[in-house]
């Protein structure tokens, strides 16, 4: 599966706060960002490529972005929580 079909299930399925913050993609695609930046560093990416660490990067912020608003929410709650006992 790849990063945009995992984040799309994750999102699909209806997660709450906690899930999204707790989202990490799966070590498959983890390594292949990793040989894309290896690639990367060493000038060596063919355009594909260097298009395809393109989208996982823009994945990656959108991932970032939608955590910290998890954990902002989840401390929101928290909060509102606490003031009801």
């Amino acid at each position: 599966m790849n990063a945009y079909d995992e984040l799309v299930d994750a999102i699909a399925t209806g997660p709450g706060a906690d899930r999204i913050a707790m989202f990490r993609a799966s070590d498959k695609n983890q390594q292949r960002v990793a040989e894309l930046l290896d690639g990367e560093k060493n000038a060596s990416l063919t355009s594909q490529e260097a298009a395809e660490l393109d989208r996982y990067l823009q994945l990656e912020h959108i991932v970032r972005l939608a955590k910290a608003r998890a954990h902002l929410y989840l401390q929101q709650r928290g909060a509102s929580d606490a003031r009801r006992e």
